[in-house]
């Protein structure tokens, strides 16, 4: 398992107001600088980094920059993330095409996968055949993915249609698509976070890490929290997962290359 590092710390997740009005251009974003991120990133000993669709895009017509910023760091760009409501017919086609967009991207920059959440609550409450709709999209959402050489992978979230252990069953059953497991969404959503890997063993394909309190509710670096981190390295040990292990903190107080230091000092007494 190989090490890396989400550059959401670095300004915190907002996203772009035009998608207010024109979904096909709500892009993830993070409003700090990426090539500061990287750098940071790497310093503490990461090897990888993921980005948002928003921030990746805003490379496109500027491309030797990104590469540079990651040569020069000497890290990767693992994954991209992006999204969708994907439960209503009318904007799917459009929502599509914007990951289309990300995978494009993801795919010109290297990454190896595309990491996807979604699945919009409904003003009026969650209708069964909202996961239906949901798996649909998704299985179309690897169909992209996997015509350009990457892995797509779902990230169960809150505030969305799988917040909890049942709620991902009903996905899962639905869609061929990868699980991303979220150690602090899982457990926020009432889950364990590893025996939901281990109820999952084919299917992991691409792990996020972040600490998670109850009360006062708050993400955390890993180790200044509640999640069974050494649970969760038993779990994909024994899942004979391979791949990268993400670390992604949404926010933080102080400097966000503290948190990436706090949280590669633990990684480094689970993995021993």
């Amino acid at each position: 398992m190989r090490l890396g590092y989400c550059t959401i710390t670095w300004g915190g997740v907002v996203g772009d107001p035009v998608g207010v009005t024109s979904v096909k251009n709500l892009f993830y974003r993070v409003n700090g600088s990426m090539e500061q991120a990287i750098s940071d990133i790497a310093a503490e000993g990461f090897e990888g980094v993921e980005m948002f669709d928003g921030n990746v895009n805003d490379y496109a017509d500027r491309p030797d920059d990104l590469r540079n910023a990651l040569d020069t760091a000497g890290v990767q760009l693992v994954s991209v993330y992006t999204g969708a409501n994907f439960i209503y017919d009318e904007i799917r086609v459009d929502e599509l095409s914007r990951i289309e967009r990300a995978a494009d991207l993801a795919a010109q920059f290297g990454a190896e996968a595309l990491v996807v959440g979604g699945g919009a609550q409904r003003a009026a409450g969650i209708r069964p055949s909202d996961y239906d709709r949901l798996g649909v999209a998704l299985d179309e959402v690897c169909e992209i993915a996997e015509a350009r050489g990457l892995h797509a992978c779902y990230h169960p979230h809150l505030t969305t249609i799988v917040e909890n252990p049942e709620q991902l069953d009903l996905l899962m059953a639905r869609s061929r698509i990868g699980f991303c497991p979220d150690t602090a969404h899982l457990m926020a959503g009432g889950g364990d976070p590893a025996a939901l890997i281990r109820r999952y063993p084919e299917r992991v394909r691409h792990v996020h890490l972040k600490d998670f309190i109850p009360a006062p509710f708050g993400f955390h670096p890993l180790g200044h929290g509640n999640v069974d981190f050494d649970d969760v390295i038993s779990a994909l040990k024994e899942v004979g997962y391979d791949r990268w292990l993400m670390v992604e903190l949404d926010s933080y107080e102080g400097d966000p290359r503290e948190a990436a230091r706090i949280s590669r000092a633990e990684l480094t007494r689970l993995l021993g």
